[in-house]
Parts: C-alpha cells; structure tokens; sequence
C-alpha cells in the first residue's frame, strides 16, 4: 500500500501539475466519473471493468479535447456534458447487468489495502514514462500548456500534445 501510494503520488503530481497550468482541474471530475461508462460496458460485456473504465476515459478525454478544440464549445462545458453522458452509460449498462450488481463504488474508489502486485508495475511503469515524457519535453508541454498560440509559431504539435497529455490524465485518473 506504501509503495503504491508512493508511485501514485508521483505520477499524480506530475501530471497535476499539467492539469494546473492548462486550467483543467474539472477535468480530474469529470474523466473519473465518466469513467463509470466504461465499468459499466465491462461488467455488462464481462470484461475487466478497469480496462474498460481506461479506454473509456480516455476517449472521454479525446472527447473533451475534441469539443474544446474542433467545435469551440468550452472546456467546461464539454467535460459537464462527457461526465453526465458517462454517468448515464455505465448506470444503464449496470442495470442491464443480469444477476447481482458488484459494488460500483469499489471500482470508483479503490481500496489501497488490496493493491496488487500488477497495479504496482503498472504505476510504475506509467510513473516512469510520465518522468521521461516530462524531462524530454518539458519545454514543449510547457510552451502548449501556458500559450497554444506561441507553441504554434514555434511549429509544436499543439494537438497532438493536448491529445497526449489528455490521455496521460485519463490514465493517470483510473490507475490511481
């Protein structure tokens, strides 16, 4: 539990540090309760809910990006929208769930307690990419994250770091 919480913590703060700066810090809300979409589809497809919850995150938070970026609709905005339309996902799916609904807020909360070896590999593993993604490119993160618009004149992938560091947050959110 030690251990886990030690590498949660540092991937968390790294990536908060991002959410801090582009001024997202609803978003943190909103992928973890769309994120209920995704246990919901697992538990009714009979597939891991947490793979589920994962993929579902992220393409909430590509959804997010997308809304803001492509259909100028406001970050908040679109994150409200993914949050109640992921919400409403997994309870319909988990209603329709033959049998005994599992405790839902067991996926949603998590107990530190039965961390298990493999979700220690894996925020360690996500912790190490996140220290190499942001000791390379530190600048780049930084100069899309404070002005997209500099970043653009510098001939960054503004995009493509929003979408990546979007997905970073998703991940980071159902890991924890």
């Amino acid at each position: 539990a030690l251990i886990g919480s030690l590498l949660a913590s540092i991937a968390c703060g790294i990536i908060g540090t991002y959410i801090v700066i582009r001024r997202l810090v609803f978003v943190s809300g909103g992928i973890t309760h769309a994120s209920l979409g995704g246990i919901g589809i697992g538990i009714y497809a009979g597939i891991n809910p947490i793979l589920a919850a994962m993929l579902f995150s992220i393409l909430s938070a590509f959804g997010i990006e997308w809304l803001s970026l492509k259909q100028g609709i406001r970050e908040d905005s679109a994150i409200a929208a993914l949050w109640s339309l992921g919400m409403a996902i997994g309870i319909i799916f988990i209603y329709m769930t033959p049998g005994f609904a599992p405790n839902i807020s067991d996926y949603l909360f998590g107990n530190i307690l039965t961390i298990s070896q493999l979700d220690i590999i894996s925020l360690a593993i996500l912790s190490v990419v996140l220290i190499i993604i942001f000791v390379l490119f530190r600048r780049e993160i930084l100069y899309t994250a404070f002005d997209s618009d500099f970043a653009k004149t510098r001939n960054l992938p503004v995009n493509f770091i929003k979408y990546t560091m979007m997905m970073f947050i998703a991940i980071t959110i159902v890991m924890s």
